[in-house]
């Protein structure tokens, strides 16, 4: 795990903590509403620049316990994906056979640590949430120059160790959708567990920062670069930015 992401989620973490002691809307007054719908991105240990999206759907069971169903679409990147450029210009990464996006319907409860008051202050809760997961393992063109010097035979297939031997007849690389169609499904399960910090001044809007720990597993290894060790357990540490709206 990448030992930068940690640090700097550990100091969001800290930091949103001490905004939430420190405080003064530390109120017990209740914010009733029937429905929050939120909206974010997510950025985590096993993804790129943006992790993936996702929507959730909370309802209150009492004054301070909420549940809530939840959708998340990531992409999970092998830690040794290394993004080359081709004599083209164009880029590819190095020996990758296969994208691997996941699709995370779950279910999980939300438990009120610090309330805000109802126009401001910081509310923390305390979150879990488990469910299946669907991953989606896509394959990854690129296009190979099977001309040789001086030549020209360009094709775009699916990267095979056993076929595309020389880096420098790639080209480059396809788009995700040419392979997205012929994904190979493959069922698992998560497990996550955190801390969320929301932040707003009206009582019918919300915003906030969620930071936690997922833990993740597939019956198989998922093949991302056939020439490196794949996992089919997967661990990572997330931030999710999200917005909503409650009624």
């Amino acid at each position: 795990m990448n030992n930068r992401v940690v640090r700097y989620l550990s100091f969001i973490l800290a930091f949103a903590l001490g905004l939430s002691l420190t405080a003064t809307a530390q109120s017990e007054e209740d914010e009733s509403f029937e429905n929050e719908l939120s909206y974010g991105v997510n950025f985590n240990s096993n993804g790129g620049l943006i992790g993936g999206v996702f929507v959730r759907s909370v309802y209150p069971m009492n004054n301070r316990m909420y549940q809530f169903g939840g959708l998340e679409i990531v992409e999970i990147k092998h830690p040794k994906e290394n993004r080359l450029y081709s004599e083209t210009g164009d880029q590819f990464i190095a020996g990758k056979q296969n994208y691997l996006f996941v699709i995370r319907p779950h279910y999980g409860r939300e438990f009120v640590l610090f309330r805000k008051a109802a126009e401001s202050g910081v509310q923390v809760n305390a979150i879990a949430a488990a469910g299946p997961s669907l991953g989606l393992l896509a394959p990854y063109y690129i296009r190979y120059n099977y001309g040789g010097p001086g030549g020209e035979d360009i094709r775009t297939e699916q990267y095979d160790p056993q076929k595309h031997r020389s880096l420098e007849n790639i080209m480059g690389n396809g788009t995700v959708f040419q392979g997205l169609s012929e994904s190979n499904v493959n069922f698992g399960a998560h497990i996550k567990g955190g801390l969320s910090f929301e932040y707003g001044r009206y009582r019918e809007s919300i915003a906030g920062i969620e930071v936690g720990f997922m833990l993740e597993l597939f019956p198989k290894e998922m093949v991302i670069i056939p020439q490196a060790e794949n996992e089919q357990l997967f661990t990572s540490v997330y931030l999710n930015l999200y917005y909503g709206r409650r009624k």
